[in-house]
């Protein structure tokens, strides 16, 4: 139904701006409240995923747990912590190279915070990986650049592991004496200097031995222990050797045997 603008004088204004830019302005302001409706959805939704991010961080250990939870929620905030809670958890189950694969992928992209925690644990990777050069290499790094950080001591001390590692225990134990005695009054530090001392002091170094070369070991034990059983047990006696060994000795019974009976029958004879 057209409306009769000449009852309405007062709304022609309006019917040429609608006819002119009413439509578009229209347009513009359903975008934006779409545009308005998906940000707040999408807020909503962000909120709710790093809530149950956080709370998986919180919840998991296992690294099996702790695998899903980067997998789901890797690129989210909590993601990078993850990461770090993952290579502790392969770290303290052996799991040595997968350990060392995450801390080197942090290392380009450390979480915030925890920006020093990459490198140290690489370096204890590697040492545990038995690759004593490059942890030495990796350690000493760190702590030269890092003075002020508080895992410095932690990287001083695996430095010296590592020379004890390579074979120079006096040195390994002259470079703790030093580093006890920059401390100063810091009495909870000394405290983990003396006990790396002692486990200096106490490090004997193993010969490294593969699987073969262990199954070889418990084969040639198994054969020694065989051979000494054999030794200690008697040779079994055929039974010819039982007999002659036992014909004298019936022998020898018998005219006792009768002198006994004799002693008991005085009169049988002169009978």
């Amino acid at each position: 139904m057209k409306m009769n603008l000449r009852k309405h004088p007062e709304l022609v204004p309006l019917v040429e701006w609608w006819e002119k830019d009413g439509k578009s302005t229209v347009a513009i302001v359903v975008v934006a409240a779409a545009v308005f409706g998906a940000w707040r959805y999408y807020k909503y939704y962000n909120a709710s995923a790093e809530a149950e991010a956080a709370k998986s961080l919180a919840e998991a250990y296992a690294p099996e747990e702790l695998e899903e939870g980067v997998a789901k929620f890797g690129s989210r905030a909590a993601g990078g912590l993850m990461k770090v809670k993952l290579a502790k958890a392969y770290f303290q189950a052996e799991r040595y190279e997968e350990a060392l694969a995450i801390y080197e992928e942090l290392e380009k992209a450390p979480p915030a915070g925890f920006e020093d925690v990459p490198p140290v644990g690489k370096a204890q990777c590697l040492e545990a990986l038995e690759k004593y050069d490059e942890a030495l290499a990796a350690f000493e790094a760190f702590a030269t650049s890092n003075e002020k950080s508080y895992l410095r001591l932690t990287a001083q001390l695996g430095a010296a592991r590592c020379v004890c590692e390579k074979g120079d225990k006096a040195k390994a134990l002259e470079m703790l004496a030093a580093l006890k005695k920059d401390l100063g009054t810091d009495e909870i530090s000394k405290a983990r200097v003396d006990a790396a001392e002692d486990l200096v002091k106490r490090y004997v170094k193993r010969e490294r031995r593969t699987l073969f070369d262990a199954a070889d070991a418990a084969a040639k034990s198994i054969e020694k222990e065989s051979a000494e059983k054999a030794e200690a047990k008697p040779e079994a006696k055929s039974k010819e050797e039982v007999k002659k060994e036992a014909a004298p000795e019936a022998k020898k019974d018998e005219p006792a045997k009768k002198d006994a009976a004799e002693t008991k029958n005085p009169d049988a004879e002169k009978k």
